[in-house]
């Protein structure tokens, strides 16, 4: 059987799938979550069973050798040569990836030097896509999909930066946005869970997760995302401070006596609501921890309002909204924090309803029936997303 196989590999974890070719339908599947640290785990889903192991430390490397080999141990393939191209999700392709694009030994080179729009991410996609490249058939497609992609026609007046325009256009600075495959995926999921023309809404998507970002699309396109140049700006996430004075870099670098990488590296691994509450940079543990340590309740207060901020902020830019859509890992099984955000929207007429928020199971409507603006919980899947795009491209 021949296979396509997707790797979704973020800055603290990484998913798979694994597709039959024909038809895309869904033969395996997995995460590993908490790379790189003492926690870490692998689990693996196949035919309804689900085991999960600890393995302190797994790196995205091993991560993926280990992947194989469960694949070949459960006879889900014979060899490698059954997984006829690989998919990766890929964060930042700048304006030089403008699309999914096809990963050889002679491009990849230019692929890595777009390490510093995304230090968190980009680095460990393409450690996966070489791994792959040497442990798969030479012949084997490496098609990375870019997140950046998406937002790559986002209107001029929210895509620049108040910096000299020759500047922006020299170093292809711009908002890059990230997460745009699960936007893209959410956005069309969205009018098609309502029946309704995907031009004719005014939507709010939000993946919140390790990494979080919050896009506002109109006639369905994009028109301004929460993320920026790279994946730091916006909301304050798992170890991202988001948002801040660019003063602060020098300040720190002079306060710290670190250089500018030392301190960048500070604001995406050391920050957010891992450096403000001390003790996670996971919102499970936060969560437990909020009602008795007053770091965790600010951290978790943080991301609330900041949350609440860009949803507010696109309700004007828009004109107004239809709909706001949760997805990914917070935002999909978090019901508490979904709550606690749209209480926020109440002055614009948002109504929970504690039922179909708490008890609810999959895709729903989780609003009261006369709120003034929908609110859904929708399970992302980029992996499917990016399959598509490969299954395209061969």
């Amino acid at each position: 059987m021949k296979n396509i196989l997707v790797i979704n590999a973020g800055s603290s974890s990484l998913k798979w799938q694994l597709f039959q070719h024909t038809n895309l339908t869904m033969i395996a599947s997995g995460v590993m979550e908490r790379m790189q640290t003492p926690e870490a785990r692998f689990t693996f889903k196949y035919q309804g069973q689900k085991e999960q192991t600890k393995i302190a430390n797994l790196s995205y490397e091993d991560g993926v050798n280990r992947l194989l080999a469960t694949l070949q141990a459960n006879d889900i393939i014979q060899s490698p040569s059954d997984i006829i191209a690989v998919g990766h999700r890929v964060v930042a392709g700048a304006t030089t990836f403008e699309a999914p694009t096809l990963i050889t030994p002679d491009n990849l080179p230019t692929l890595k030097a777009l390490d510093k729009y995304a230090p968190l991410h980009n680095p460990v996609q393409v450690d996966c896509i070489e791994t792959l490249m040497s442990v798969l058939p030479d012949q084997t497609p490496q098609i990375a999909v870019f997140d950046s992609q998406f937002y790559l026609d986002m209107p001029a007046a929210t895509s620049y930066y108040g910096l000299p325009y020759e500047d922006s256009q020299k170093y292809q600075i711009r908002k890059y946005g990230e997460h745009g495959i699960s936007h893209e995926y959410i956005l069309h999921e969205t009018a098609r869970f309502l029946q309704k023309d995907v031009h004719n809404l005014k939507l709010i998507t939000l993946h919140l997760g390790g990494g979080s970002s919050i896009t506002a699309s109109q006639n369905g396109h994009p028109v301004d995302t929460s993320m920026g140049f790279t994946p730091l700006e916006g909301l304050p996430m798992g170890t991202r401070a988001g948002s801040l004075d660019a003063a602060i870099v020098p300040f720190l670098m002079t306060e710290c006596h670190q250089s500018a990488e030392e301190i960048i590296n500070r604001l995406n691994t050391q920050s957010g609501i891992l450096g403000v509450s001390g003790i996670s940079a996971d919102m499970r543990d936060i969560q437990a921890a909020v009602t008795t340590n007053p770091r965790a309740k600010l951290a978790y207060e943080m991301f609330i309002t900041s949350a609440a901020k860009f949803i507010g902020s696109y309700y004007v830019e828009m004109g107004g909204t239809d709909v706001i859509t949760f997805t990914a890992g917070i935002g999909e099984n978090d019901a508490v924090t979904r709550a606690d955000i749209c209480a926020k929207l109440a002055v614009l007429g948002v109504q929970i309803d504690e039922d179909r928020n708490l008890n609810g199971r999959g895709p729903r409507v989780i609003s009261t029936d006369d709120s003034a603006i929908q609110v859904l919980m929708l399970p992302t899947n980029e992996e499917l997303a990016i399959a598509k795009h490969v299954k395209a491209k061969l």
